[in-house]
């Protein structure tokens, strides 16, 4: 029987490491998501997973529990990928595409699916419009339409996770959604 993350959460504050463990091979994969939507780098969103799982190590003791575990993991990958976007905003950009095939988390699934040759081309470059899209967003609103859309969390959840109200939430989902359509519109 799997643990619920309150007990693992119970275990890691005992100091047991297979409890961290199954916590990082729980959530692993939805925090390199998240970073990775946010960043458009995979090796910026590993770094940024890795060093959120290092923060929940750390701190693991002043978890209070009165958020769920994984939105209080969510609020720090969500800030580490904002404090990282913001270091390399800093920083002159060479080239967003780096040619590596990588995609920036939001992934054009119907072309895996679909066996048509001209389709697949089409889902991948509606995909690659999408990404470039969502990178135009300031982190807050990429933040929380990558929450919203891709992670499928509810406002209350965001809410938890950005530190904000659920109105906030709303607000910032609502003008996310409507510079994407503006932006896409514009590229069409």
């Amino acid at each position: 029987m799997e643990s619920s993350d309150w007990e693992l959460v119970r275990r890691c504050k005992e100091g047991d490491r297979q409890a961290f463990r199954e916590l990082v091979e729980r959530y692993q994969r939805k925090t390199v998501a998240i970073a990775l939507g946010m960043l458009h780098d995979r090796e910026d969103a590993l770094e940024v997973s890795q060093e959120a799982f290092a923060k929940v190590f750390t701190n693991i003791q002043q978890f209070k529990e009165e958020a769920s575990f994984y939105t209080w993991l969510y609020r720090i990958v969500v800030n580490l990928a904002i404090d990282r976007q913001r270091q390399k905003s800093r920083q002159p950009l060479l080239d967003d595409d780096q040619g590596n095939g990588e995609s920036g988390g939001v992934d054009a699934t119907p072309a895996a699916m679909n066996s048509d040759p001209y389709e697949q081309v089409k889902d991948k470059e509606l995909g690659d419009r999408i990404r470039m899209a969502i990178a135009e967003l300031t982190p807050a609103h990429k933040a929380v339409i990558l929450l919203r859309e891709v992670e499928g969390l509810s406002y209350e959840e965001i809410s938890e996770i950005l530190q904000c109200s659920r109105g906030t939430v709303m607000s910032r989902l609502h003008y996310a959604r409507k510079r994407l359509q503006s932006l896409l519109r514009h590229d069409l």
